[in-house]
């Protein structure tokens, strides 16, 4: 068969899917971020690692990407469905749900690091064009990067990651009026008023063209899936996907914008239809694959030569980045509520450059809105502060617990006498909805208790009414023994984070064997794990909450009030039981 017959890039695309294939399963296996690990392989085998060897070593070229017109495609495809996938993520009702945080702190992030990096590239020397663009573009963080990060580490659920979660999907829409500034800055190209003129023009078209874009698209999407999603058939529901998707690509780059651009918007008009959960059903078994071919392409333009060649300059460029947006990040989760330790945690996991660097950085060189060389520098220099993530994810961490932990031991000391006085008091680790109805209860009942609780502004704001509760962690053992925990009557975790209340019981069950311990728990099998680990009683949110609700409608039936307390108290026996039953082993011996 002649090669002009052949299929186009298959060598490309074979060699991508063998390492796809090997890479991911190892990559979870070693728990290494498979961001970086994709990044280190395209660097690698492309044309500026081993590709480049191809030349004199033609074996060599089965095995990696030299350059050429296979990795311009497959970092157009990479880049369209990450676009895709980060606009399905962002709903509006999602957004406004974290309207606060998202356009407050995002916000804030963003102007604050842009103008900080931007006013510092201009002192260095770089015309204001360039500085203006640089500042936004690395003002942005590695969403990839830093929710797989939380998400190894268990920690979106907490407070730390709603709020850089929040700040990422701020970072991630401010991608749109950066690619829509760029393009204006490029047919705006030029010297004096006219070219302001122009660009400011230009701006507005794509403004409108935007506009047009999403109003029409979102006429004309909503029904199209509704009509054909009757027929319930995958193969037509998957192409419709890939119609939307690449059909307002191509509108967006007829429009005078970026493909990248128009995927984005096609992701966010999915994102508003009911078909939002079904789409990401459809692309989730692709979405490792995906994102491992963005970012394989992205590590194949990082020439690893330049490290050579500059490394003095990279490493002060990288340390300013990470510490101009560190500073501006913590002190915004400060400003937030957040505690100085995480504040501090938070800045430094989002101190990295972002994915969309990339994207947006390369548009601006073949625009000619940005020097290619600068371009490439700061791009290799983005790739570093990625690799870097992982150990900047540890440093903040032991920062954070060690901020955290003498903060507590000033509260400690500061409070030593108040502290020093609490004997035979009911304690409460967590003191938020849960904890207070608990607290309102003792109260009236004049049982004396104290309470522990982790959000500073919240026990602020507690201790101004008049409640007796303390700024720490109450799994810490040495906080337990300044209460005397000894001699408590009882110990009550209200906290809901099942990975907190699981590590408290087990601190408190060593340290303090002998004291009652109740627990509240997620669900059945979290009541479980933590009756194992040593709670004396746990109380399942959703059995009582079932419970209670079974209560009214067996009365609304006309049941007995002793009937169904004696069916309701039957049911929590048998839950009781089943918590503490042993468990069937997972295979034969």
């Amino acid at each position: 068969m002649n090669d002009h017959h052949a299929f186009p890039f298959l060598r490309e695309i074979l060699l991508f899917l063998i390492l796809a294939g090997i890479l991911i399963p190892t990559l979870q296996r070693l728990r290494i971020n498979q961001v970086l690990g994709f990044l280190a392989v395209g660097a690698l085998l492309g044309p500026f690692g081993l590709g480049a060897l191809a030349v004199h070593t033609p074996w060599l070229s089965f095995l990696t990407f030299p350059a050429g017109p296979g990795i311009s495609m497959l970092a157009e495809i990479g880049v369209l469905f990450l676009m895709f996938m980060i606009g399905l993520e962002l709903s509006a009702a999602r957004l406004w749900s974290m309207r606060r945080w998202v356009f407050g702190a995002g916000s804030a992030q963003v102007v604050a690091s842009a103008t900080l990096i931007g006013a510092a590239l201009y002192l260095y020397g770089l015309p204001g064009q360039a500085a203006v663009i640089l500042g936004l573009v690395l003002s942005l963080s590695s969403t990839a990067v830093v929710m797989q990060l939380m998400n190894q580490q268990h920690s979106t659920g907490t407070r730390l990651g709603q709020a850089a979660f929040a700040v990422l999907m701020l970072q991630d829409l401010a991608v749109v009026p950066i690619l829509i500034l760029i393009g204006a800055l490029a047919k705006g190209a030029g010297d004096g008023n006219d070219a302001l003129l122009l660009a400011a023009i230009t701006l507005a078209k794509a403004a409108g063209a935007i506009a047009l874009i999403y109003l029409v698209g979102g006429r004309v999407v909503h029904p199209l899936f509704r009509a054909f999603a009757r027929q319930r058939q995958p193969d037509v529901f998957m192409a419709l996907v890939l119609l939307a998707t690449f059909g307002i690509a191509a509108l967006s780059a007829a429009a005078g914008l970026s493909m990248a651009l128009g995927a984005l918007i096609a992701g966010l008009l999915l994102a508003e239809t009911e078909f939002k959960h079904e789409v990401e059903l459809m692309v989730d078994p692709f979405k490792g694959l995906l994102m491992g071919l963005f970012f394989m392409t992205v590590g194949m333009t990082i020439d690893t030569g330049q490290i050579l060649d500059a490394p003095l300059w990279l490493a002060t460029f990288v340390l300013e980045l990470v510490l101009i947006k560190g500073v501006v990040v913590a002190l915004l989760f400060r400003m937030g509520g957040l505690p100085w330790g995480r504040a501090v945690e938070g800045g430094l996991l989002l101190g990295q450059g972002g994915e969309f660097a990339f994207i947006v950085i390369g548009y601006a060189a073949t625009s000619g809105v940005l020097d290619p060389a600068l371009g490439a520098r700061v791009m290799l220099a983005v790739g570093l502060s990625l690799f870097i993530t992982p150990l900047l994810a540890r440093l903040g961490t032991a920062i954070g617990d060690q901020l955290e932990t003498r903060g507590e031991q000033l509260a400690a000391q500061h409070d030593h006498a108040a502290l020093s006085a609490v004997r035979g008091q009911v304690i409460i680790a967590g003191f938020g909805r849960v904890g207070q109805q608990l607290g309102k209860l003792l109260t009236a009942q004049k049982i004396p208790f104290v309470a522990f609780e982790t959000d500073a502004r919240l026990v602020a704001q507690l201790r101004a009414d008049g409640w007796p509760v303390w700024f720490g962690n109450a799994a810490r053992p040495e906080l337990l023994r300044r209460v005397h925990a000894d001699e408590a009557p009882a110990i009550v975790l209200t906290m809901d984070q099942p990975l907190a209340a699981l590590q408290a019981v087990h601190g408190i069950r060593r340290e303090f064997p002998h004291v009652a311990l109740f627990a509240r728990s997620r669900d059945e099998k979290h009541a479980r794990d933590l009756r194992l680990a040593g709670a004396s009683v746990v109380v399942p949110e959703t059995l009582e909450a079932s419970l209670q609700l079974s209560s009214f409608v067996l009365g609304a039936m006309g049941l007995e009030e002793r009937t169904i307390d004696a069916i309701v108290d039957r049911e929590r026996a048998l839950s009781a039981a089943a918590q503490l039953a042993p468990q069937p082993m997972a295979g034969p011996l």
